[in-house]
């Protein structure tokens, strides 16, 4: 028998590298795309293939984590072995913009998801994409026990996504293991985050494209990683055989501006001259310090990240060249 996936969130970053390793392991794989109005999938083109083909194992439905009944409908009639919600608004800035669209979503979303694997009485295993944003201001590092202390309209959400995982566990039984994830990052990032933007900026400079670059509080610490590494992660999270919470992290963390410093210093320019402050991007309750602690990932799952931040900002930079050069 086939090993079936259904994934949300299928044409993010995580995503869409999940998907391949999935593909390359022999599973089919189910996704959602949410409808829109512009081409949302560019980062699936190079695997997906016609459902008519023979020996399609990849399938996309048009669906929304706010719609109950299509979930409910898809889950029963795919039976997928294995479940990934990696679908979400996780724009935190735009999150204080948007914020019950974020709510419904990030939080409500997830629960139509839970509730769907429910009522349609699947035999399955789901991974939440829990977010090292929900610590807050906690002290650094974080792990496991550490308590939530969310400071954003998208982390108050997977707050509320990751407890009702954690209820629908021990209430119904339900296999859902939850991977607490500290940021990743990689070429497919999307363009409106710090890192991404950044590294874009750095292609733009060297090519005359652009003389400013706008961001907001350069001093806030994060760990990054590297996300092919994060998703191989998920699956190990899945495989375990009790179901479970795991923070996923390098155990390094590093200023703004210290990725200024790598990615600019890549090509050998000064950042000083390009960067400009805007408040517009400095955020009503800031987060200072994330750090993961993820030595139960090492422990119980054998997971330790390879790329560190060094080689990820080179890597992101190198692609925006190269990309740039194509054009």
């Amino acid at each position: 028998m086939t090993t079936k996936a259904f994934v949300t969130g299928c044409t993010g970053q995580a995503g869409s590298y999940l998907i391949e390793q999935l593909l390359a392991k022999g599973y089919e794989v189910h996704g959602i795309i949410r409808p829109a109005s512009t081409f949302t999938d560019t980062r699936l083109k190079n695997i997906y293939v016609d459902p008519h083909d023979k020996g399609a194992n990849f399938f996309t439905y048009y669906g929304d984590l706010m719609v109950g009944g299509q979930l409910t409908d898809l889950l029963y009639s795919i039976k997928p072995d294995f479940v990934y919600n990696l679908g979400a608004q996780s724009h935190v800035m735009r999150s204080f913009e948007m914020p019950e669209y974020t709510c419904d979503v990030v939080g409500l979303g997830t629960l139509r998801l839970i509730e769907a694997i429910r009522k349609s009485g699947i035999k399955t295993r789901m991974y939440q994409s829990s977010s090292s944003e929900m610590f807050g201001n906690e002290p650094a590092p974080q792990s496991e026990a550490t308590p939530f202390s969310p400071r954003s309209p998208y982390a108050c959400a997977k707050v509320f996504a990751h407890n009702m995982c954690c209820n629908y566990r021990e209430g119904y039984k339900l296999h859902i293991s939850c991977g607490i994830l500290f940021n990743m990052d990689s070429p497919r990032r999307l363009p409106t985050a710090v890192t991404k933007k950044i590294t874009m900026a750095v292609a733009n400079i060297l090519n005359n494209k652009q003389d400013k670059l706008f961001l907001g509080n350069l001093d806030a610490k994060r760990d990054w990683g590297y996300a092919p590494e994060y998703t191989e992660a998920m699956q190990l999270i899945l495989e375990h055989d009790a179901p479970d919470d795991f923070v996923i992290g390098t155990g390094e963390n590093h200023t703004v501006k210290e990725f200024l410093d790598v990615a600019f210093g890549y090509v050998g320019i000064d950042w000083h001259e390009y960067v400009v402050i805007d408040k517009q991007y400095l955020r009503p309750t800031e987060v200072n310090n994330l750090l993961a602690d993820a030595r139960k990932a090492e422990q119980v799952l054998g997971w330790t990240p390879k790329v560190r931040f060094k080689e990820l900002v080179e890597i992101m930079v190198e692609s925006d060249i190269r990309g740039m050069k194509c054009k």
